[in-house]
């Protein structure tokens, strides 16, 4: 099923974006790792551009991080206080990192910059990956039990103005949480990435968070960074479609349920080296698509218009004459669909459970 986005000016294949959705959303659920990093270079090989994948991406993060979030929630895992103060930071790298994108727009480098920044980081991701995955493998055979510290001091540590954490029973600067949010909301804005394969280890190995709270606030923290690149993006370059962020957005969260469901059942460690070639695989196809391959001209396909005529021209106008409204519009959107989603799996964990006591108590 074809669909020409009025936004980015190229031709998509719904289903086909749905499904690649719905796989990396199954790898997110099942690693614990968030999908922003695969799925963006994936829509750039679709043909889509990089200055456009990365805020689609990032709405579409919005929406797994508020179903995420929500459920956390219901859960009592979310520390709230640290969460708000990561997102301090973020909120100021998010600026700096629009105020980058920006400059590099204008001088015409964006779209090399997001691909040279995801071959480098898929790269060194891969990397360590590959290395701790063949490593638990080799000690998982050997029996081998290592001992490691649960908490090393950095310079960070040393910073002023500390804060008592109750949830997280931690105490620390507020400087600490704020400079990690500041480098997370940066790499979003440049990225269109949740930047949890930052904040995850430096919440657990730099502030000291107990590792039950830390997806939570992960997820936490990842909804505003996410929801002001959305909005500044739709605002200064008109870069979102909202039928592109629905298809998704409901790809991803079903995928991310899916594979929570089997990680549940399966030992995930030993597939840590198959996602790590993965990603190294696909930071090998960035590099060649950016250096090797040569520049084709995308030509915009007429048929897509004529035959989504009012979809398209409806969202191309309205991102043009009301921007702000338009990228709240993509919030509420993530907003809607999160939430939902986390409700009906709620809604679905209670049944099951309600199900399996009535099977034993008639035993």
């Amino acid at each position: 099923m074809e669909y020409f986005l009025p936004i980015a000016q190229v031709e998509i294949n719904i289903i086909y974006i749905f499904i690649l959705s719905l796989i990396v959303g199954v790898l997110s659920g099942l690693f614990g790792v968030g999908g922003g990093f695969l799925m963006t270079p994936f829509l750039i090989f679709l043909g889509i551009p990089p200055a456009y994948a990365v805020p689609n991406e990032a709405s579409n993060i919005l929406g797994t991080s508020i179903s995420g979030s929500t459920t956390h929630y219901l859960k009592g895992t979310l520390d709230y206080k640290m969460g708000f103060m990561i997102v301090i930071g973020g909120v100021i790298g998010t600026l700096l990192g629009i105020i980058t994108f920006t400059y590099l727009k204008d001088i015409g480098k964006i779209n090399e910059v997001i691909s040279l920044a995801y071959m480098y980081v898929l790269a060194i991701l891969g990397t360590f990956m590959l290395v701790q995955g063949v490593s638990e493998i080799d000690k998982a055979r050997k029996k081998i039990i290592e001992r490691k510290k649960l908490h090393s001091h950095y310079w960070i540590h040393g910073l002023p103005f500390r804060m008592r954490f109750k949830k997280s029973k931690v105490y620390e600067s507020i400087f600490t949480p704020i400079i990690i949010g500041m480098i997370v909301g940066y790499i979003a804005a440049i990225m269109g990435v949740g930047g949890a394969f930052i904040l995850v280890p430096a919440m657990i190995y730099i502030i000291g968070m107990p590792t039950k709270l830390v997806p939570g606030t992960s997820l936490f923290v990842t909804i505003f960074v996410s929801a002001i690149v959305t909005v500044l993006h739709a605002f200064n370059y008109g870069t979102i479609d909202l039928i592109l962020v629905a298809i998704l957005i409901l790809g991803s969260i079903v995928g991310v349920q899916v594979g929570q469901k089997i990680g549940e059942k399966i030992d995930s460690s030993e597939f840590k080296t198959i996602l790590a070639v993965l990603i190294l695989l696909v930071g090998i196809a960035i590099a060649y698509d950016t250096f090797i391959k040569e520049d084709q001209t995308i030509v915009a396909a007429d048929n897509g218009v004529n035959s989504l005529g009012t979809i398209a021209n409806f969202i191309l106008e309205y991102s043009k004459d009301l921007p702000v409204f338009y990228g709240l519009t993509s919030v509420v959107l993530a907003l809607v669909l999160g939430v939902g989603a986390a409700v009906i799996r709620r809604a679905i964990s209670n049944w099951n459970k309600k199900r399996i006591a009535r099977l034993q108590a008639s035993k």
